[in-house]
């Protein structure tokens, strides 16, 4: 009878996670290990089931689902997370930070982690962890870019990635991840801006000439549940999720930066040209309007306060 009574009282908890990368880019492989130490850690009860590609759907409609108490989870950054809580959208704002270092270092800063728990109380999405670093976003495009000029590139749909592009002098064209290819390969757009492994990982260099190395973003993401499931789990079950999304994503970022080198032999041997003398400055400059504009540069200041920048 006890063994019987112990099997009622089991449960298994299953998430199925979503993200809009390849499943050769580093990202998969690191949820993949994501998964499986959690997975060994709680003996096969909390199982995260890891889908690429945007196989379970788009991300904003993946958010929404994982609100209402699906168990859902999601790759995700601030500009979208500033949808909800205004103060996120900071952390996807231009040439805001430019190391991994800061971007553990805000992590722990208590204000930022009062807007995390604002955006679970207030909106249902808990963020389980958000040190997951892809690297600078490039203005990647079929003519040179040096200085700020007008190009339609696409950008995800969200305000903070429309206004910042906007800003540093391109037309903002929102579209799908997966929907990139295909509008270059149409002309739709004259570019994208994008982060080195995304190229291998789409087969870019069959649509697109050049790497701009604008750097205008250093982009972090951010692993989102919803509130309701998460607070469903076991508090040493949260706890051991917290704290393997917070390792595999250190491994997965360190790896991204140290393959960039790699990619970026591979995209010049597969005839893409890359163009380092960008004028950094002229777009920095041209960078400060998108916080104006979004309300968001007491925000950042207050932020570099704390970093001491």
């Amino acid at each position: 009878m006890a063994a019987v009574l112990g099997l009622a009282l089991a449960q298994t908890y299953t998430l199925r996670f979503n993200h809009v990368l390849g499943p050769n880019h580093p990202y998969h492989a690191g949820f993949q290990a994501w998964a499986e130490r959690v997975a060994q850690r709680t003996g096969g009860d909390l199982r995260i089931l890891v889908f690429h590609s945007s196989q379970l759907g788009i991300e904003e409609d993946i958010i929404e689902q994982l609100r209402q108490g699906i168990p859902l989870g999601q790759n995700t950054d601030g500009a979208r997370l500033g949808n909800y809580v205004k103060e996120l959208g900071v952390f996807n704002g231009p040439y805001f930070v430019e190391s991994y270092e800061e971007v553990e270092k805000l992590a722990s800063l208590p204000v930022v982690q009062g807007w995390v728990e604002r955006l679970a109380q207030q909106y249902g999405i808990r963020v389980v962890c958000f040190n997951w670093v892809q690297g600078y976003r490039h203005f990647m495009t079929n003519k040179p870019v040096r200085r700020p000029e007008d190009l339609r590139i696409r950008t995800p749909p969200a305000p903070v990635w429309q206004e910042s592009v906007r800003a540093l002098g391109a037309t903002p064209v929102a579209l799908p991840f997966g929907e990139i290819y295909s509008a270059l390969q149409q002309r739709a757009i004259d570019g994208a801006e994008l982060v080195y492994a995304n190229i291998p990982d789409m087969s870019l260099w069959e649509v697109l000439r050049y790497v701009n190395e604008t750097k205008h973003f250093l982009l972090i993401n951010f692993q989102v549940v919803g509130e309701v499931w998460y607070q469903r789990l076991p508090a040493n079950y949260r706890q051991i999720l917290r704290e393997e999304c917070v390792r595999a994503g250190r491994e997965t970022s360190m790896r991204i930066q140290q393959e960039e080198a790699r990619i970026k032999q591979l995209v010049q041997q597969r005839g893409m040209t890359i163009v380092s003398d960008v004028d950094l400055a002229a777009f920095r400059k041209a960078a400060e309007t998108a916080y104006e504009r979004l309300g968001l540069k007491a925000v950042r200041d207050a932020l570099y306060q704390a970093l001491r920048k």
